[in-house]
């Protein structure tokens, strides 16, 4: 490894090092707040509750724990028959129960179960909350009918009144009137996909430190994360044994909270605003017993709002995980870019401008790859180039290395005048590489969680948010998936067309070695990742062979350096003299 390489190598080191810097500085400075908000959880578990459900200190370590929930019993259901009301728009239909005036089934109508189009085979995604109703609270009373219009529903019970408004964008209102206490946002399933996850955010007034913001609760030291890390590839945080977990526990999570979300990989329910204070959240998670190792099965949240006002109004959301539409509501944060959001933001705009000029994500994907490349062509060409002349200038490099080895300031001497007359910069191959590791990480989040590609096709991809399982019942690890393999011999290519100053045994392993850690990384990777990566290594080989072109009608016909070629030191009399 050379001089450059080496110092490639260290300014990653850099880079990655800030950023595990920065989230424990993160997690620290959340750590204090949360275990005061523990304890206070921990001495407010009422005495019939504290004997079958972990305290929220018992939930920060539930593998050891060995604590088991019984489930709490459901609210008696009133003697009238339950009535249900449907409330429909374009998007979203509503089946709405009198026994306590909630939603208690949400269908997504233009989101299909499975691939393909909508149909008879093939229905809608329905959340169906049964086991905890959207708008429910403590106790369960029969509601009226009292009057429907196009846009909502109004249920009275003596005094108490509540109106179930269906707005754009998936919203849904409560105006109620009589009527306090806790709201339940309805509750999430875990999917079948190996990449699905299960999850609760808020944004917390104090997230320590006197300073509001989002909190992911399925990481840092939030009580909740215990319960939420595991799935069919390990989850929210990977995988761990159900041995000692519950099959059902109640975390509460008190403290203000301005929104409380419960999502999936493409989906998510939340309270998103209520005129009433809120004051903290519970959140029921149930295990899946059929697993192996622990998997939550579902996750389900109750808000507790400040009594005081008679009237309170109450904006809930159910839908899909839309940047757009979580945005508008202050909630862009679910999409939990991360550090790298300020990025990942503007690349959702832009994936979803293409595809409206051309309806497909495959084609958008292939122009924002365009897109990227395009922006850093003049740094990749620079640097090629720059790596090309130092190619070259490796013969006269070991010449002086071999006459000034015994003099270390004299030979760094002659190196740096040897690049001021060359015209190099030795920290030119540096500066793209290190600009598009933030490109590729919010690339990486993004395409991996974009709802907009979940069961999107291009050519022989049936759902570009999942890898391709061609002829899964002929081959191992999910099926063939063949842009993972493109994409490794890509990488290869690109190894063997980009100029080298190091040794050449070390290149051929790099040829080899890279390949195979890039297929064996992206096997089970979403198609659309690949599919990018893929294209990326493309461009560079174009690139890199247009460069290769233009030197070569620049070089003289004998003794042409080639693109990819590892010049050999030439032998010198002095360095036979010392037996080099």
């Amino acid at each position: 490894m050379n001089k450059t390489e080496k110092l490639i190598c260290l300014l990653l080191g850099v880079v990655l090092a800030w950023y595990v810097w920065n989230e424990m500085g993160r997690a620290k400075e959340r750590q204090k707040y949360l275990a005061e908000q523990a304890a206070i959880a921990a001495t407010n578990v009422t005495a019939e509750a504290a004997a079958p459900q972990p305290s929220a200190l018992e939930a920060a370590a539930p593998a050891n724990s060995g604590t088991n929930a019984a489930a709490e019993p459901a609210p008696a259901l009133p003697a009238t028959p339950e009535k249900i009301v449907v409330l429909e728009s374009d998007d979203v239909k509503l089946e709405l129960s009198t026994w306590g005036a909630v939603v208690k089934k949400v269908t997504l109508k233009k989101y299909a179960k499975d691939r393909g189009e909508i149909s008879d085979e093939n229905p809608p995604v329905v959340f169906d909350f049964s086991d905890s109703p959207l708008g429910a609270g403590a106790s369960v009373e029969a509601y009226d009918v009292a009057e429907e219009k196009p846009g909502s529903v109004k249920f009275t019970c003596g005094a108490k009144s509540r109106v179930i408004s269906l707005g754009a964008n998936y919203r849904i209102e409560l105006e109620d009137d009589g009527i306090g206490g806790p709201l339940s946002l309805g509750l999430m399933r875990m999917g079948d996909s190996k990449n699905d996850l299960l999850s609760v955010d808020s944004w917390a007034m104090d997230a320590g430190k006197g300073k509001e913001g989002v909190l992911h609760h399925c990481e840092g030291d939030s009580p909740l994360k215990g319960y939420l890390i595991g799935g069919l590839s390990g989850g929210c945080s990977g995988s761990k044994s159900a041995e000692g977990m519950p099959e059902r526990a109640a975390v509460p999570f008190p403290g203000a909270q301005k929104w409380v979300a419960v999502k999936n990989r493409f989906f998510v329910t939340a309270l998103c605003s209520s005129t009433a204070a809120n004051t903290g959240f519970e959140t029921t998670v149930v295990r899946d017993m059929s697993a192996a190792n622990y998997r939550p099965a579902s996750v389900s949240a109750r808000v507790s709002l400040a009594d005081g006002a008679e009237k309170r109004t109450s904006v809930f959301y159910v839908g899909p995980k839309k940047q757009s539409f979580l945005w508008d509501l202050g909630m862009k944060d679910v999409m939990e870019f991360g550090m790298w959001r300020w990025l990942c933001y503007p690349l959702v705009w832009v994936l979803n401008f293409f595809n409206n000029l051309i309806p497909n994500y495959g084609i958008a994907i292939i122009l924002l790859t365009i897109l990227v490349r395009l922006l850093f062509w003049p740094l990749t060409h620079k640097s090629t180039v720059g790596m090309k002349k130092m190619q070259e200038l490796q013969p006269k490099m070991k010449e002086i290395q071999a006459k000034f080895k015994d003099n270390p300031q004299r030979l760094q001497q002659e190196t740096w005048a040897l690049y001021r007359e060359a015209k190099v910069n030795p920290m030119s191959s540096c500066l793209p590489m290190l600009i598009q590791i933030p490109v590729f990480i919010a690339l990486f989040n993004v395409l991996r969680s974009a709802v907009e590609l979940r069961y999107a096709p291009f050519l022989w991809i049936g759902d570009l948010s999942e890898p391709e399982g061609l002829f899964a019942s002929w081959f191992p690890f999910g099926g063939l998936n063949i842009l993972p393999i493109l994409m490794a011999v890509s990488t290869g290519l690109q190894s063997a067309f980009t100029p080298s100053t190091g040794d050449k045994s070390q290149q051929k392993m790099m040829m080899i070695f890279m390949p195979l850690m890039m297929l064996f990384m992206f096997y089970s990777f979403p198609s659309a990742l690949s599919l990018y990566w893929f294209l990326s290594n493309l461009f560079s080989i174009v690139q890199m062979w247009i460069i290769r072109r233009q030197t070569a009608a620049k070089a003289p016909a004998k003794g042409e350096v080639l693109m990819g070629e590892v010049i050999d030191p030439p032998v010198t009399r002095q360095m036979r003299r010392h037996g080099k």
